[in-house]
């Protein structure tokens, strides 16, 4: 496991989290300081749960979580401003009709009058070269173009951290490598779940959790080498 940081960005002190009469993290401690950290694991293993805690999404049973310098428990309402969260279906974050207007949103909550966030959502859409897609409506938009809108529309808020939970499960690989090539330049401490196990070779750490639990936490060869040699173990077993 890394060393401690003497400041981590994120901290976890043995965290507890039940969800429908289930332990779904058990005691669970963490300093997150890395700029890249790759979340894996199977499903249910606890890995969307987790990430929910950064910004308020799930509150901890048990134990203390801390998200740059903010408790989650007393500050939970200025979680979403250090933490943006890019979901693994776009339509479930997405909610008005146009993109210049799901981006002015977002510039509202981050403290924009409503007039001055309505005249800066296209600068803003024009920084990522996509001022032409101001009033395209999102329905007629791809899932990946869904995507990138639901990225920008978070970095307009000028978050500290972005979450992104399963962003590549709906993309075909070249919409999926441009993202990969996106977040890669972004300047925020990045935290993502992926099953596309490749996408975390230029991560600084990798953490396996395992119903709950760190199985292993390291370097992302280490970790993602042993975490497929699980795989294929289990996926040589008969169902039962």
């Amino acid at each position: 496991m890394p060393s401690p940081s003497p400041d981590p960005l994120i901290r976890l002190d043995k965290v507890t989290l039940r969800r429908g009469g289930r332990v779904v993290l058990d005691a669970l401690s963490l300093e997150l300081a890395e700029k890249r950290i790759g979340l894996i694991g199977t499903n249910g293993s606890g890995k969307s749960s987790l990430v929910r805690l950064f910004n308020g999404l799930l509150s901890a049973d048990e134990g203390r979580v801390v998200v740059h310098g903010l408790d989650a428990t007393d500050k939970a309402a200025e979680l979403p401003r250090k933490v943006g969260f890019i979901f693994q279906n776009p339509d479930h974050q997405i909610i008005f009709p146009t993109v210049a207007e799901e981006v002015a949103f977002s510039l509202e909550q981050a403290g924009r009058p409503r007039r001055e966030a309505a005249r800066e959502a296209v600068p803003a859409l024009a920084r990522f070269g996509r001022a032409h897609w101001a009033e395209r409506p999102v329905h007629t938009l791809s899932e990946g173009e869904k995507q990138l809108v639901c990225i920008i529309a978070v970095l307009v808020m000028e978050p500290a951290v972005l979450v992104f939970d399963e962003p590549f499960s709906s993309l075909d690989l070249p919409t999926r490598r441009r993202l990969e090539a996106l977040i890669a330049t972004l300047p925020q401490q990045v935290v993502m779940i992926a099953h596309e196990l490749d996408a975390f070779a230029a991560y600084d750490r990798v953490i396996w959790l395992d119903e709950g639990r760190v199985r292993m936490d390291g370097p992302p060869d280490a970790v993602v080498g042993a975490y497929r040699a699980f795989a294929e173990a289990v996926s040589a077993e008969p169902f039962a």
